[in-house]
């Protein structure tokens, strides 16, 4: 039986962030592998989301999971049994992921054979955007209950993103949230960023997320992706 193990992870010694990430982009590139942070506010649903993403790829790709939380181990577990290779990062407190802290996570995990990694990163909304963790795109998840004024209070978060999952669309009915008003204030922020309506609970929209995921996958494993 599959087990997984759980690291506790120390923040990077290296002066220079930005330079960690981006050598660990240039192993990840070399190794063939594809990392991509997520992050959200606890509650968005991002375990249940990965749970949703895993089920509809493991069957072509082969997955890694890196869970990052202050403690605990309930979303490697929850990832192990959806048929990812899982570790849980023990961040002793500490809001976010760096570069060196994100690589510590991969040596620990393991990459060797995996095709696609993600990292769900701590739950919040603030910090963890500041910091380049080395991955080689990032995504967020916004669900319907937080509201459509979030681009507003978290400028940040909404820039440094490729894409923002739009999760819990099932339940808009029942909360005043305005999906058009949204993908206005997102695209002030930031014109490029993918924004896909999806709901983990019905697996409404998680095609359109995959699919996603293929077509960089295929661009980075082909070193389209410069």
């Amino acid at each position: 039986m599959d087990t997984y193990k759980i690291l506790k992870i120390k923040k990077s010694v290296y002066e220079s962030n930005a330079q960690e990430a981006q050598r660990l982009r240039g192993k990840l590139k070399e190794d063939g592998v594809f990392l991509l942070n997520l992050m959200s506010s606890p509650g968005s649903g991002k375990t249940a989301t990965l749970v949703r993403t895993i089920a509809a790829l493991k069957n072509e790709l082969r997955i890694g999971v890196l869970e990052a939380d202050i403690d605990s181990d309930v979303d490697a577990r929850t990832v192990l049994n959806a048929g990812a290779k899982a570790i849980q990062l023990h961040t002793g407190g500490m809001c976010h992921l760096d570069a060196g802290m994100t690589g510590q996570g991969l040596v620990g995990l393991g990459t060797e054979g995996l095709d696609l990694v993600f990292l769900e990163n701590v739950g919040n909304l603030i910090c963890t955007a500041s910091f380049d963790t080395g991955a080689v795109k990032n995504a967020m998840i916004l669900s319907v209950p937080e509201g459509d004024d979030k681009p507003l209070k978290y400028p940040h978060m909404f820039e440094v993103v490729e894409v923002v999952l739009v999760n819990k669309i099932d339940a808009i009915s029942f909360f005043d949230f305005d999906l058009e008003v949204f993908r206005q204030r997102v695209a002030r922020l930031n014109p490029k960023a993918k924004i896909i309506p999806i709901s983990a609970k019905t697996g409404d929209g998680i095609g359109d997320w995959t699919d996603w995921i293929r077509y960089e996958v295929r661009r980075w494993k082909s070193r389209e992706e410069e």
